[in-house]
């Protein structure tokens, strides 16, 4: 078997795969906007729910998603990009870098729930005086904890991408170790820090386990970061388990979906921006 025929071989396997992957994608969204897309409307977008959700809309559960986002992500980007900044700028590779890259690494592996678990005792109970207990800040700080290795690891492989003569040619014209991290490093490494952000919200946004034991899952509108609050995909599953609304967690799904694709587009276009802006540099 010659080379050509090989690859050949190769480009049908890979093909294929990608096919079944994307096909099964497509199969899933359009079940779900076949069974969902009749419950959308104003009223089901704007309305509160009746009923433990059976009947009526899911506007607390969009403000609620868009709370818990907003306030994760405020704990998480500067923590996590800094820490990259930290052992990628600032460190040499030794015992404790990689000890503390094993931890990241071990970190992502393990299960949402038991993220939600230490939710649960350290900032819902412990802190509850700080959190107020079952509350978006208590479900964001939960959040962060659990998208910190993403955004470290995404946001430290960016900052490997720059190349070394941006940093030695800011370091020759008497520019500072921070100032050439932060008007030339940390610029040009954006677009791949921005990716790990979109990871991160896609975990938080698709998340039920670890924000049951943090977040409360009221059906009320919240006020403020004190206030407990319910996600639509907390919704989602408790509409389907505990009333059995099928129509209401299609419904759902849809809205769900499209906020999501919504957020990954914006942020889609805002890295091409920043791709562009930084390669005029």
């Amino acid at each position: 078997m010659n080379v050509r025929t090989k690859e050949k071989i190769a480009r049908i396997i890979l093909w294929t795969a990608a096919s079944i992957t994307v096909g099964f994608l497509f199969l899933i969204i359009g079940y779900i906007f076949k069974e969902g897309i009749g419950m959308i409307s104003l009223e089901f977008l704007l309305d509160k729910p009746r009923k433990m959700g059976a009947q009526g809309g899911i506007f607390p559960s969009i403000v609620g998603t868009l709370y818990l986002i907003a306030a994760t992500l405020l704990f998480a980007v500067p923590i996590g990009v800094g820490a990259a900044v930290y052992l990628n700028e600032y460190t040499r590779e030794g015992k404790i870098i990689q000890l503390i890259r094993f931890g990241t690494e071990a970190l992502a592996g393990i299960p949402s729930i038991i993220f939600g678990l230490f939710g649960f005792a350290f900032f819902v109970i412990l802190l509850k005086p700080v959190t107020g207990g079952w509350s978006i800040l208590s479900g964001s700080l939960t959040g962060a904890v659990m998208v910190l290795p993403t955004i470290v690891r995404t946001s430290e492989e960016a900052l490997k991408t720059v190349p070394q003569s941006y940093r030695e040619g800011s370091l020759a014209l008497g520019a500072s170790r921070w100032q050439t991290i932060s008007r030339v490093v940390l610029p040009a490494a954006i677009p791949g820090v921005l990716t790990g952000i979109i990871l991160a919200i896609g975990r938080v946004v698709g998340e039920t386990a670890a924000l049951l034991l943090t977040l409360g899952g009221t059906l009320l509108l919240p006020h403020s970061v004190f206030d407990g609050a319910r996600t639509m995909s907390m919704h989602l599953y408790m509409v389907a388990m505990e009333t059995g609304a099928m129509d209401m967690a299609f419904g759902t799904g849809v809205v769900l979906i499209v906020t999501i694709f919504i957020i990954n587009t914006a942020a889609g276009i805002l890295r091409k921006k920043l791709e562009l802006t930084s390669g005029r540099r």
